[in-house]
């Protein structure tokens, strides 16, 4: 199964492309999309644009997505939430589903504490991923989401398969 994870951001959207079998986890390519344009509306425009071509071009089995946090610039966090629109609207788009994580869950699923800093999912980041090597902290929290996902899709997987086996 190959995955990506977005990271929502109005300046950097952050992305990531796993492979996944079983428990098995592949890098296959990472970036971070930087949004053009002075007003909200091209901006929004240019990380549409960017992030359906990452799409086109690695052409993902399902999405994941971080989910926005609130914080105390009301202002802030609806640009990111519009931005975080775009990251949901791409893959459905393109026919993905969209699975969508708290920080905190990425960050207990990736390094085993859901308060990790930046650094510290980096590092697990390339831990569990031999040779990637993300291209800004947006992208690795966006190959962080990946993971989880992965991770996340594995033990559903297990658990329908458990349920069947039980009928």
């Amino acid at each position: 199964m190959r995955i990506i994870g977005i990271d929502p951001g109005l300046r950097n959207m952050g992305w990531g492309v796993i492979e996944s079998w079983g428990s098995r986890l592949s890098h296959i390519a990472n970036g971070t999309c930087h949004s053009e344009g002075k007003d909200l509306a091209a901006r929004l425009l240019s990380l549409h644009r960017q992030l359906s071509e990452v799409l086109d071009r690695w052409q993902p089995d399902q999405a994941a997505v971080e989910q926005t946090f609130v914080n105390r610039d009301a202002v802030a966090t609806l640009k990111l939430g519009q931005a975080r629109g775009i990251a949901l609207l791409v893959p459905a788009q393109a026919g993905l589903s969209v699975a969508e994580y708290a920080p905190n869950a990425v960050k207990k699923t990736v390094v085993g504490v859901g308060h990790a800093e930046k650094g510290q999912v980096a590092h697990m980041v390339k831990m569990q991923l031999p040779g990637a090597n993300p291209s800004s902290p947006d992208a690795a929290d966006a190959l962080a989401i990946a993971i989880c996902h992965a991770f996340h899709a594995q033990t559903a997987g297990r658990l329908a398969a458990a349920v069947e086996a039980g009928r």
